[in-house]
């Protein structure tokens, strides 16, 4: 079974304030059907005690074709594409219950040894599980680097709490998106994005203080979001 899919009910949790489906409910949907994927092919949360590794997102790229309200059942699709030594990627697809595609997306993921914390090679094994599809959701096949703009203001900074770990025990992926939005100015934040990149670099860890910086830039709205002793980049948020 190569491509998968499963029916969503939206629920309050994946609605915004008009009741229209957002960014943050299409991300934990995707998450979801990831998931999903990986326990069906023997390589999912439950099997990490097994396997001593867990898969890590790396970058995301979102486009919104069209809106739904809540109270809507939608049907979303994902399937593994090309995997390297590093790399795999992974693309998803919504559609409405006319079966009208209202959203695409892209993914690109490494696998992380438990035990060391590093990255480790995938191997055929693990690759030929997934049973990959030569289908991509956009026309490129590989996502591209977000380059970081020059003299972004600092807006606000946030210390990662408990709340925001995950199993991986890093700030879960969602909520660097949650933060990003936060660090628009107001008339920034009042519109919603058909469009967002996410590109993560290094994972923001319990306590850790980090510094939201915001840039408008002609192609889109950036957010980067940087250690407050270090300096370093933990993530790139691109709306536009």
């Amino acid at each position: 079974m190569a491509i998968i899919e499963n029916k969503y009910h939206i629920g309050i949790k994946y609605v915004d304030k008009d009741r229209l489906l957002s960014l943050r409910g299409i991300i934990l949907l995707f998450e979801d059907i990831a998931c999903r994927h990986s326990d069906m092919v023997g390589y999912g949360i439950n099997d990490v005690t097994k396997t001593h590794f867990s898969w890590v997102l790396l970058n995301w790229k979102i486009k919104v074709l069209s809106r739904i309200n809540y109270g809507s059942i939608v049907t979303v699709k994902t399937w593994s594409r090309e995997t390297s030594k590093l790399y795999t990627y992974r693309d998803f697809e919504i559609y409405d219950e006319n079966n009208n595609l209202i959203c695409i997306a892209s993914s690109k993921w490494v696998l992380l040894s438990t035990e060391t914390g590093h990255i480790i090679h995938i191997t055929e094994e693990i690759k030929n599980a997934y049973l990959a599809e030569n289908k991509t959701v956009f026309n490129e096949s590989d996502l591209h680097k977000i380059v970081e703009p020059d003299n972004a203001e600092k807006t606000f900074s946030f210390t990662v709490r408990r709340r925001d770990i995950d199993i991986n025990n890093h700030m879960n992926n969602l909520y660097y998106l949650d933060y990003a939005l936060e660090a628009l100015p107001e008339e920034v934040y009042s519109k919603f994005f058909n469009n967002v990149e996410i590109m993560y670099k290094y994972s923001a860890k319990l306590g850790e203080t980090i510094n939201c910086s915001y840039k408008k830039e002609e192609d889109g709205y950036y957010i980067m979001m940087k250690s407050a002793t270090d300096n370093i980049l933990h993530a790139l948020v691109k709306l536009y």
